[in-house]
C-alpha cells in the first residue's frame, strides 16, 4: 500500500506501541541504507516535507535525518507492507547515510549491494568528471570532445558489441558490452539525462 496523508489510518500502530519501524533503501540503486522508527507524526512530516523524517526513541521526539549535518534523504515514496505494520521508504541520499560517514549503515557494500547498483556508482562517478581537466581521465577527455564524439564511440562499441556475438565469442562480448555501456551512460550524462530517464521509458512501454 502506497502510503498517502488519507491512509495512515490503516496502518497498525498498536502492534508496536505507536512506532512501526522504516527501512530507507536508494530509490535508483535498491542499496537499503538505514533502518529507523517512525509514529504517525514522523510519516506525516516526511510526507508533507519530502525529507525522511524518524521518531528518536533516544532524544524522545521527531527526527528529520540529516537535520544537523545537511544529509537528508529525499523522499521518493513510501509503502506498507502486507501487515501494515511496517514501512519501506526509497529516498535518495543528499550525501552519506550513516553517521559514521558511510554510504549505508551497513558496511559490506559488496554483501549489501545488489549487482546493478554499481550502475548508480558509475554513473555518479562519471557525473563528477563533467567539466573536469580533460587530462584528469578518460571520461573528462570524452566530455571535452562533445557530443559528436561520444556518440561516435557510442556507435563503435555497438558495431564491435554485435561482432562479438555474430562470432560467438562470449568473453569479448561481455568486454565489448561493458564499453558500449559506459559509453552510452557518458553520452546521456553529455545530454543532462541518466540511465533512469531511459528506464522510465521502457516502464511505461511495459505497461
Amino acid at each position: 500500500m502506497k502510503l498517502t496523508l488519507e491512509n495512515l489510518d490503516q496502518l497498525d500502530f498498536a502492534k508496536g506501541d505507536g512506532l512501526l519501524p522504516v527501512i530507507v533503501q536508494h530509490a535508483r540503486s535498491g542499496k537499503v541504507l538505514m533502518q529507523g522508527y517512525a509514529n504517525r507524526e514522523a510519516l506525516e512530516h516526511s510526507l508533507q516535507t519530502g525529507a525522511v523524517t524518524f521518531f528518536s526513541r533516544s532524544k524522545n521526539r521527531l527526527w528529520t535525518k540529516g537535520e544537523s549535518s545537511g544529509h537528508t534523504l529525499k523522499l521518493y515514496n513510501m509503502t506498507a507492507d502486507c501487515d501494515r505494520d511496517s514501512i519501506l521508504a526509497l529516498a535518495l541520499p543528499q550525501g552519506p547515510t550513516c553517521h559514521t560517514g558511510s554510504e549505508t549503515c551497513w558496511f559490506d557494500t559488496d554483501a549489501n549491494s545488489p549487482s546493478l547498483s554499481f550502475i548508480d556508482d558509475l554513473e555518479q562517478v562519471i557525473h563528477s568528471r563533467y567539466g573536469a581537466d580533460p587530462s584528469t581521465s578518460y571520461t573528462a577527455s570524452l566530455f571535452a570532445k562533445g557530443v559528436k564524439r561520444i556518440a561516435q564511440k557510442v556507435g563503435e562499441e555497438g558495431v564491435e558489441t554485435a561482432l562479438a556475438a555474430t562470432v560467438g565469442d562470449k568473453e569479448e562480448l561481455k568486454n565489448e558490452a561493458a564499453d558500449l555501456l559506459y559509453h552510452l551512460l557518458v553520452l546521456l550524462r553529455s545530454q543532462d539525462m541518466a540511465l533512469d530517464d531511459v528506464v522510465q521509458v521502457l516502464k511505461q512501454r511495459h505497461k
